[in-house]
């Protein structure tokens, strides 16, 4: 998935493709409360994916969703999948 200023964070799926395209396509490990700015070299990815991962953090607050174990779950499956 790509993300752009037309992606908006709607519901619990949204927030688990998130973050796997954050642990999986951009090979980050991550926490939620992190800003973007330690992972990404341009203004733009930054803003853009510090705005996406709000929208996770409102969407989440409103649905009663625990993010934290949203990306937590998404971490670990990705590390079990590349153990040896």
């Amino acid at each position: 998935m790509e993300y752009t200023n037309n992606v908006h964070i709607y519901n619990r799926q949204d927030v688990e493709t998130f973050a796997k395209y954050l642990v999986y396509d951009c090979k980050i490990s991550c926490h939620p409360d992190d800003d973007f700015t330690d992972y990404f070299n341009t203004k733009e990815q930054v803003d853009l994916y510090n705005h996406l991962n709000n929208e996770c953090f409102v969407l989440c607050e409103k649905e009663g969703l625990d993010l934290y174990d949203i990306h937590y779950q998404v971490q670990y499956n990705f590390m079990l999948k590349n153990s040896d």
